[in-house]
């Protein structure tokens, strides 16, 4: 009878051996230590880079939205690993991989990677792997998950109501004058923060932005695209060449969109030498509530792009005469001067667009959205574009002295901003003490 149980237990026993053995519940694992801190992050075994993380559940099951640069050609099968407070999720989540549209030409574009947090994640942290299995995650590196959502009275109550998104400073970039009167000009028309992705720019403007920042007013993201890639310093391959449009332009553009997203009413997209103008109203609130109130649906705002140079050939015109004598730069109240825009070709537009409403933008575009775009008139509100340009001839252009109407205030303001950053030479200080 021993040996008949013996045997019997043998044979019941034997075929669990053959069978998956379940892994232990034992505690989770530890999240990996290394966390990114940086604005541009190499993704482990790949060409590509990612920039950032955001939580977004705009798109049925998908919870994740990982910003990056992706190289066209080398698109793989990518997996995502969480941090759920502390602890290391027990599985991988597949991912959907969705290249920009636009790209002119670039073997690298913006890419954005979505995936799916598992049941039971509080997630805090998110990495991407080439496989899906997590075991082997030693040097692996996690993005910090923004945008997280919490109660509905945090999330429902915007910080700011109007943010800038300017992209990119490069090169040694230190037209100061033009800069400080562009940022005050925004401070004027109700802007409450400036986003700035600085991969470089000259010793003056750097003095000027580190003071804003200081304050608080701007917002400096360090973009050291050049440390990565070969940027172009233009805005087609097969002009310019190199590895990524204008020192990876779209993909700050859409960066700063989702950092702007649970904090900022509207964002507002464009270059430092444009000025996003109301022609009806003193403020963007003021305009934006007009166009919001006839628009109930519209989450993006096309503003048309008008250049304005200086005093034409035989123009007897002066603009407000002011000292900032020894300030790199140029004075944008002298740019009064209008070219009428042919509107029988493409002509550029730029953006004021509800964050919550885009899924990916382009820079005179949106690509993917939600809801719908309007077109605004010129004679309610246009672009105020005075790059480095040569006159043309008078019959080409029109008077606008749009800028003037706020001299009163803008003029002190700069020269305030100036003063703060030891940016004012020893005779505008002199007149400033004699007022």
């Amino acid at each position: 009878m021993a040996v008949l149980i013996y045997t019997l237990c043998i044979t019941v026993r034997t075929p669990r051996t053959y069978r998956a053995i379940p892994k232990p519940n034992g505690p989770p694992k530890p999240c990996p230590l290394w966390i990114s801190e940086r604005t541009i992050t190499p993704l482990n075994n790949t060409k590509h880079l990612l920039v950032s993380a955001y939580m977004d559940q705009r798109e049925k099951g998908l919870d994740i939205r990982i910003i990056g640069i992706f190289k066209r050609d080398s698109i793989q099968p990518l997996y995502c690993l969480f941090c759920c407070a502390g602890h290391l999720s027990r599985k991988t989540t597949p991912t959907t991989i969705l290249q920009h549209s636009d790209n002119f030409g670039f073997p690298f574009v913006s890419t954005d990677v979505m995936c799916q947090i598992p049941q039971n994640c509080i997630a805090t942290h998110v990495s991407l792997l080439t496989q899906p299995d997590s075991v082997m995650v030693f040097n692996q590196t996690c993005l910090p998950i923004r945008n997280q959502k919490t109660n509905e009275k945090e999330e429902n109550k915007l910080q700011f109501n109007f943010t800038v998104c300017i992209s990119n400073l490069f090169g040694d970039y230190n037209n100061v004058l033009q800069f400080a009167q562009t940022l005050e000009m925004y401070r004027l028309l109700g802007v409450d923060r400036v986003v700035i992705y600085n991969t470089s720019c000259g010793p003056d403007l750097d003095r000027l932005l580190q003071s804003y920042s200081q304050e608080g007013f701007v917002e400096m993201v360090p973009w050291p695209i050049d440390h990565h890639l070969n940027p172009s310093r233009g805005w087609l391959f097969s002009q310019s060449g190199g590895d990524v449009h204008y020192f990876g332009q779209l993909t700050t553009l859409n960066e700063c969109i989702y950092r702007s997203m649970d904090r900022s009413r509207y964002v507002l997209l464009n270059d430092i030498d444009e000025i996003i103008m109301p022609y009806q109203h003193n403020n963007l609130m003021s305009l934006m509530g007009m166009l919001q109130q006839q628009h109930p649906n519209t989450g993006v705002f096309l503003i048309e792009n008008h250049i304005y140079t200086k005093k034409p050939l035989g123009g007897n015109e002066t603009g407000p005469l002011h000292q900032w004598k020894g300030v790199p730069g140029f004075n944008i109240l002298e740019h009064i001067y209008r070219e009428e825009p042919n509107r029988n070709i493409y002509h550029p537009h730029k953006l004021i667009v509800q964050p919550r409403m885009v899924q990916q933008t382009s820079v005179h575009e949106v690509l993917k959205k939600f809801g719908e775009y309007f077109k605004v008139p010129p004679d309610v509100c246009r672009i105020i574009h005075s790059p480095i340009s040569m006159p043309r001839p008078p019959e080409q252009l029109y008077l606008d002295t749009r800028l003037w109407n706020f001299t009163d205030k803008l003029l002190p303001r700069v020269t305030t901003v100036l003063r703060r950053a030891e940016l004012l030479g020893s005779q505008g200080q002199e007149q400033e003490v004699g007022r």
